[in-house]
């Protein structure tokens, strides 16, 4: 059995918060970059090139990238050999998350309820966590930031199970029409397909973690996710809704067993500066 004190967590949660919140992924830039050379439209150009340079800013003078610095999801893979000392598990997180947001200038936007008072917390915690035990004694640690113009327009549905993989791209694509400019294009889809109704959802979040430039290993997933760029590409939207080629950078699905009955589709979207950090200790 391996030690590891909760103090530990704490202080890697906090760096990876600045770092997921000051550096843009490099899967992210490169497809910018990317988008930038295949556009014509000018306006599209000159988005682009501002995302582009909106990012190495950040970088440069250790500024947020985007103003909303989301609500922070953490994903913790814990290994069964691994006994954690020094606390609570719980309170090394947010603690950690308030850390972060307070040196790093951070805008703060959680709120201790949701539809009494809606007063903030003044924190930005408590954070959102999920938690996997697996093999080994070491601890992965995920953070992704989200703001919540493009979280307000994730969606889900309960497909019935005869329904078809066009149904499910229909659904998708038109989700991406709905989100529209409000949700800060060129965007980022994660698809969770399966599980039950929290378990789709979970996967499309957890789907955003995964370097856009890698599809997933499964040859009809993996293809249906190639389908599913050009497709949304070719919708005409463009950076910010205002026309071009690059209305998606990339699009992650995960797929899981689900009930004979079912056949769960969740969609989450998130905006060009889809952010996240990882280490594992």
């Amino acid at each position: 059995m391996r030690e590891i004190d909760v103090s530990k967590i704490r202080d890697t949660i906090r760096d990876l918060c600045l770092k997921a919140n000051f550096e843009l992924r490099e899967d992210i830039l490169r497809a910018l970059k990317s988008g930038l050379s295949r556009e014509s439209e000018p306006r599209a150009r000159k988005i682009l090139k501002a995302l582009i340079e909106n990012a190495r800013i950040a970088r440069r003078h250790r500024i947020a990238i985007c103003q909303d610095t989301g609500i922070l999801t953490v994903h913790l893979e814990i290994g069964q050999n691994v006994v954690l000392v020094g606390g609570s598990l719980a309170g090394a997180i947010d603690k950690g998350v308030e850390e972060a947001y307070r040196v790093g200038c951070l805008r703060k936007s959680v709120i201790g309820d949701a539809i009494s008072s809606r007063e903030n917390t003044g924190t930005n915690t408590p954070a959102v966590s999920y938690i996997d035990i697996v093999d080994g004694d070491r601890v992965r640690i995920t953070v992704s930031p989200k703001g919540f113009g493009s979280e307000n327009k994730s969606v889900i549905k309960m497909f019935r199970p005869t329904d078809s993989t066009e149904n499910i791209k229909e659904f998708i694509i038109e989700a991406v029409k709905m989100a529209g400019a409000d949700a800060c294009p060129p965007l980022v889809l994660g698809v969770g397909i399966g599980g039950t109704f929290e378990k789709a959802a979970y996967l499309a979040k957890k789907a955003l973690l995964r370097p856009i430039d890698k599809r997933n290993p499964k040859k009809h997933i993996g293809k249906l996710e190639r389908e599913l760029i050009k497709d949304i590409n070719s919708l005409g939207m463009g950076p910010m809704g205002l026309g071009g080629k690059t209305t998606v950078l990339g699009v992650n699905i995960l797929e899981t067993h689900t009930h004979i009955a079912g056949l769960p589709v969740a969609v989450n979207v998130s905006c060009h500066a889809t952010r996240s950090a990882e280490k594992v200790i």
